[in-house]
């Protein structure tokens, strides 16, 4: 880890990377989605599954499907999908001692809604510990991993991507930051469409839980 000495931007996914993916809480967001989807079009909750993970593997989000198809309301969506019970997701002391010992600037990188990143980061007791949170309206609901909100992200903050480490579920969306020049890092896990591309270059390291990477990092860098 020598290579990470030098780090000064902190790049952090929300959702399965922030907190344990053994959670469930995605899962909420996903069946909100299917009903979303179920209500909106008029189709039963198989079809609209079928739509949403149709959408999911062409547009790279849900929610960039439904616009560029259904022209749909954005704001409502994420304010729909995002209203989950997160009263068990607990204070995340480890997590939080860590995060705070990193020097330099610590932002969040989201396909989901601020509101969504602020509501998680309360329950684990970290929300005050990042200097922003750039979510999918400053990308203009372009998602990851298209290369446009990576750009405007490192205008946004006037990163140096050669000083900076992005962590992250899903695999493919460490590929543009790794061609920007970060360093990359795979919160391993087992879901197909999150794992796919897992073994490519484009992933410097790889770990089953944030806290205990970020600690190996504090302790040896």
């Amino acid at each position: 880890m020598k290579d990470l000495h030098n780090i000064k931007y902190w790049l952090f996914d929300l959702d399965n990377t922030l907190y344990d993916g053994a959670t469930k809480v995605f899962d909420q967001v996903d069946k909100k989605m299917s009903k979303f989807i179920s209500d909106k079009l008029k189709v039963d909750i198989a079809e609209a599954r079928k739509i949403q993970k149709s959408y999911f593997q062409e547009y790279n989000t849900t929610l960039n499907g439904m616009i560029k198809n259904h022209k749909i309301d954005a704001e409502e969506f994420l304010e729909f999908v995002h209203d989950v019970d997160l009263s068990f997701l607990n204070k995340d002391q480890i997590l939080e001692n860590e995060i705070k010992k990193l020097s330099g600037k610590k932002i969040i990188f989201t396909n989901g809604s601020r509101a969504h990143a602020l509501n998680v980061t309360k329950r684990i007791g970290i929300d005050q510990l990042f200097d922003g949170i750039f979510d999918i309206k400053d990308c203009e609901f372009i998602p990851k991993p298209s290369k446009e909100p990576y750009k405007k992200l490192v205008e946004n903050y006037k990163i140096e991507p050669q000083y900076c480490i992005f962590f992250e579920d899903i695999a493919r969306n460490l590929k543009p930051a790794f061609e920007m020049g970060m360093k990359t890092v795979w919160i391993k896990n087992d879901e197909p469409w999150a794992a796919k591309f897992s073994d490519s270059d484009f992933i410097n390291y790889k770990t089953d839980k944030l806290s205990n990477f970020l600690k190996e990092i504090n302790e040896n860098c």
